[in-house]
């Protein structure tokens, strides 16, 4: 099946086609119909699986066919969902795809300053994300306006449940219209999960997927503890001492990028970045050089690189740990592609250890550590695994004893934390106003 069809109109194939999408994951295919046909939805699916593409292209193609009774517009799709990050990259996903409409889309979170997200939503939207507690706060000053909501999309219901924000949803559930199309997405389903399922769709069509973790287990990954001031000098090192050939490297900034392409060419390396400060054509470039394997090392933020299909991909390397697990699923499904062997590298300063631990939870997989290399930190007190048990980057489950294999990369064991505070980092993470 491809995009077209699923009787998608013109602007969002465009767009579609415009990051280089023409076939549907699972979810898309099943979802996608059955939000068009205007029942509710309990889709059963984690990190990774194309989730917010499978509610996002339907209600953006709704919307715009329905009509607007007023000038101004009013917020007709609500989007929950439990942390910033997230809800960042869901908007980027529905600016994404209606950049061709005439939707207006909008984000809000705590954080940061409430003033500007007070002056847009005066301006009114047609679409709102939002995490829970800024949504509330705002909704209680008068800011907020529910009353022609059409659509109410939960997204990551049990890590609403795990961050203390099943209280707020509740509460939220009270406020809007009774009459809306719901959409409720759950990587799990424990008790208090299926009560409020239960309580809040009508008649669901439920939807589950299994996740993309076959991705995951499929490529050979490590994770490298270093200080963030060392990880230039540690790339450099896998790539002269590693025997490794060509990379894509994955920066989580623009800036980011075109530094590192800089440090690596200063060490003749030869390197070029593709981000949205690129003129499509110095992209498409990199691009091409790059898969004629005459570029060494192409350096991408998540953004530029949603789309781009390259061959025979041996190496990914995360310069920097996505704060979003769907995202490291989508970088290291890049390589180990038609049966061909891959491996992900991965980078983790004292600040990403939370991130770290949000990854090997949602892909449920214990990532190898290599210790061995001349950047390493120093780590807690956990002995090391013993060699040859269990092959590097399977499920921690599939080994009874726990052992993990050793690598020609160095010795591994199962991550601890970095010395210091940061394993109470994810806790901070928690609230979001």
């Amino acid at each position: 099946m491809q995009f077209q069809d699923l009787k998608l109109i013109a602007p969002i194939l465009k767009a579609l086609d415009a990051v280089g999408y023409t076939t549907p994951t699972p979810i898309q295919e099943q979802a996608i119909p059955i939000i068009f046909r205007k029942n509710d939805l309990l889709g059963c699916a984690q990190t990774g699986t194309g989730k917010t593409a499978a509610f996002a292209i339907p209600i953006i193609q709704m919307l715009s066919y329905s009509k607007v009774k007023t000038a101004k517009k009013n917020i007709r799709a609500l989007v929950l969902t439990p942390t910033r990050e997230l809800a960042i990259q869901i908007e980027e996903n529905f600016n994404q795809y209606s950049k061709d409409l005439p939707i207006k889309n909008l984000v809000i979170f705590g954080g940061v300053g409430q003033q500007p997200q007070r002056d847009a939503l005066k301006k009114g939207v047609d679409i709102l994300i939002a995490t829970p507690g800024r949504l509330l706060d705002l909704y209680g000053q008068g800011y907020i306006d529910f009353k022609h909501l059409e659509f109410f999309v939960l997204d990551e219901a049990d890590r609403m449940l795990d961050m203390g924000f099943i209280h707020d949803v509740k509460k939220l559930i009270k406020i809007i219209p009774e009459k809306r199309q719901t959409l409720f997405f759950s990587a799990t389903m424990p008790p208090e999960i299926q009560k409020l399922s239960s309580h809040i769709l009508v008649d669901p069509i439920k939807v589950e997927v299994t996740p993309e973790s076959s991705t995951a287990e499929k490529i050979q990954q490590e994770v490298y503890y270093v200080k963030k001031n060392d990880k230039k000098d540690l790339l450099i090192h896998i790539l002269k001492e590693k025997n490794v050939g060509h990379a894509l490297v994955f920066s989580k900034t623009k800036h980011g990028a075109d530094r590192i392409v800089k440090d690596l060419e200063k060490k003749n390396i030869q390197a070029a970045a593709i981000h949205g400060n690129k003129s499509q054509s110095a992209r498409q470039n990199a691009l091409k050089n790059f898969k004629d394997r005459t570029l060494r090392v192409l350096v991408a933020t998540d953004i530029a690189a949603r789309g781009i299909d390259i061959d025979e991909l041996a190496f990914v390397i995360n310069y920097d740990l996505p704060n979003i697990p769907e995202s490291y699923v989508h970088r290291i499904g890049r390589t180990g592609r038609a049966g061909k062997d891959g491996k992900a590298i991965s980078f983790c300063d004292e600040e990403e250890y939370a991130f770290l631990l949000d990854i090997q939870k949602s892909i449920r997989m214990e990532i190898p550590l290599v210790e061995q290399h001349p950047y390493a930190m120093h780590i807690s007190g956990v002995a090391p695994k013993k060699a040859g048990a269990k092959k590097s980057g399977k499920p921690a489950s599939s080994s009874r004893n726990g052992q993990s294999s050793s690598s020609t990369s160095g010795n591994r064991r199962r991550p601890s934390a970095p010395r210091s505070d940061s394993r109470n980092r994810s806790t901070s993470r928690r609230r979001d106003s």
